[in-house]
């Protein structure tokens, strides 16, 4: 194996997070526009997945924070993976830990920490990722004045007393929000000891401001507690961030995080069944600024590039690859340990799938600080043997998860497919709220199921409408509470049993059930109405104890009106049995 080059260190990557509207696409633009308008280019020619701030641009744009707080530029630029809008991308694998280097978790300062942000949190911690934070939206706040330097340092210092008032109550309530995260931030020129606090940058994607700060910020921490992980050898390693269709070529777009690739190399592509092995047939390499490729025959990591391959084999995203340098087998062993993602050995539990290992990775942490269990998880759409799968599960599991990801065309018309749920979504927590929404429904249904077999709790009200006194007696009715069904049995308030109901008529047509607020005609055997019946009197379903134990403890299953209900038939069989029913 290849032996470390000294003092060879590569550019970091940097990934940029945050709430949904909170600035993150607008952090990057500004990054992205500034430096294409200093280099005079035409604009961004093509979407692509990394931005590189190479190190002339960098110098040029933050000479005076650099020389201002004493920090020399010694990486060779910055490498930014301009990721989805989702928390994933804090999941971006390498072997031992996160693709990213370093990370800039985006906040707006008005705010606060929403559930994107605290997704985040999640996963940087789980991945021991380092981060800053980018306060953003500072202009925002009433009053606020811009500063010429563009370096919010001194746009606070330079506030009306009124405004850094404002500014000082917004961030402390998001210190201590953070505080609870067990995290201790700080703004990042009050702080001595950068192990101990997490930095903080006031900023503007909208007016530049703090931006040239961050960028300062980054390369200061990357240089002085990233330089063993920045370190670079020969042998060429990578990631796979997504499989790409151009016209009819096929084409990976990658990051290249350590080592050399030529277009000589074989690389080896992991994946869940075996490694897949090719060829290389061509290499791009992303421009600096957003400004396309170049065909290349040899890139240094750190970089952004497109590969194409001799191989026909499918790819999976967020797959590593490696040169292979007569080490395959070792190669192999690194990658069983590499893309083994950790779910226990669950007997219950949901299916979850994803669109890349990172993402999947991902969704099982967040899923696993809900306590919500998985027996299986797999990357790509959702096919045809996930819904047999599915089915095959308990009532209560027959549900799959797709994060960031559709469904195959073969399935739509599939009949298995009304017996699950299936819930998708690129934002991983309206996808495990929209999850823990149905499974609280579907346990109320399996309750309510259980709950079918007794009797339907009534009262209902005796109105001036008689239709025949006995044999049998039929009369007016109002439901009060509950259902009325056929075949209830009835007591009054004095626990008098009078009898069971055996037919319902609502305008003149029979029916099963009639409604609170209903009014309908009703007969029962065996009563005769003038002796045992009064207008205005109420009924009630007569329970035993066994039956009204189990609505008890099913409580939560039960209509507002039935729990009153229940309520006033317990107190009606306590006035002969104290204990009853406890």
């Amino acid at each position: 194996m290849a032996n470390i080059i000294p003092q060879r260190i590569r550019q970091p990557i940097v990934t940029v997070a945050g709430h949904v509207d909170h600035g993150k696409t607008s952090l990057l633009d500004r990054i992205r526009s500034t430096s294409i308008q200093e280099k005079e280019a035409g604009g961004i020619t093509q979407k692509i997945s990394f931005t590189t701030l190479p190190k002339e641009i960098i110098q040029k744009r933050t000479k005076d924070i650099l020389t201002k707080f004493n920090i020399p530029l010694e990486i060779p630029g910055l490498l930014f993976i301009d990721t989805p809008g989702h928390a994933a991308f804090t999941n971006l694998r390498k072997r031992g830990g996160s693709l990213a280097d370093i990370a800039i978790l985006v906040i707006d300062i008005n705010d606060g920490i929403k559930p994107q942000t605290a997704e985040v949190l999640q996963l940087l911690k789980a991945n021991k990722t380092p981060f800053i934070i980018a306060l953003n939206k500072i202009d925002n706040i009433s009053g606020w004045q811009t500063s010429k330097s563009l370096n919010s340092h001194e746009s606070i210092q330079n506030q009306a007393t009124r405004v850094k008032e404002e500014f000082e109550e917004k961030y402390y309530t998001l210190i201590g929000s953070l505080n609870s995260y067990e995290l201790n931030p700080e703004l990042y020129f009050k702080i001595k000891d950068f192990t101990k606090n997490i930095a903080i940058i006031p900023c503007s994607a909208k007016t530049g401001e703090g931006i040239n700060e961050i960028l300062a910020m980054i390369i200061a921490l990357s240089q002085k507690y990233l330089t063993k992980q920045i370190s670079v050898s020969n042998i060429g390693k990578g990631v796979i961030l997504e499989v790409k269709k151009d016209k009819s070529i096929n084409y990976l777009e990658c990051i290249l995080y350590d080592g050399i690739l030529t277009n000589k190399d074989e690389i080896a592509i992991a994946s869940f069944d075996k490694t897949v092995t090719s060829k290389i047939r061509n290499i791009q390499e992303a421009l600096p600024l957003n400004r396309g490729y170049q065909t290349v025959d040899q890139i240094k990591a750190a970089s952004g590039i497109k590969l194409q391959l001799a191989s026909k084999e499918d790819i999976l995203p967020g797959m590593p690859f490696q040169v292979i340098d007569n080490n395959l087998e070792e190669i192999e062993e690194q990658f069983k340990k590499e893309v083994s993602y950790k779910i226990e050995n669950n007997p219950k539990g949901i299916l979850i799938k994803a669109d890349s290992l990172g993402s999947l990775e991902a969704l099982i942490v967040l899923l696993k600080e809900k306590n919500i269990k998985i027996i299986k998880a797999d990357i790509g759409s959702i096919t045809k043997k996930d819904i047999y799968f599915a089915n095959s599960l308990p009532e209560e599991d027959k549900a799959i998860i797709g994060f960031n990801i559709g469904l195959s065309e073969d399935i739509e018309d599939l009949d298995e497919i009304k017996k699950i749920k299936i819930l998708t979504n690129e934002v991983v927590y309206k996808l495990i709220d929209d999850f823990q929404e149905w499974k609280i429904e579907k346990q109320k249904e399996i309750e309510r199921r259980k709950l079918s077999k007794l009797p339907t709790i009534c009262e209902f009200t005796i109105l001036d409408f008689v239709f025949r006194n006995s044999n049998p007696a039929v009369f007016g009715v109002k439901v009060e509470g509950g259902i009325l069904k056929k075949e209830l049995n009835f007591i009054n308030s004095e626990n008098e049993r009078i009898g069971h109901v055996k037919e319902i008529q609502h305008e003149k047509k029979s029916v099963q059930e009639a409604t609170i607020n209903q009014e309908v005609a009703i007969s029962m055997p065996g009563v005769n109405f003038e002796r045992q019946l009064n207008i205005g009197e109420k009924l009630y379903t007569n329970l035993g104890e066994t039956q009204f134990r189990e609505f008890k403890q099913n409580r939560e299953l039960l209509t507002n009106d039935e729990k009153q209900v229940l309520q006033k038939i317990a107190q009606i069989k306590r006035k002969k049995q104290e204990t009853w029913g406890i």
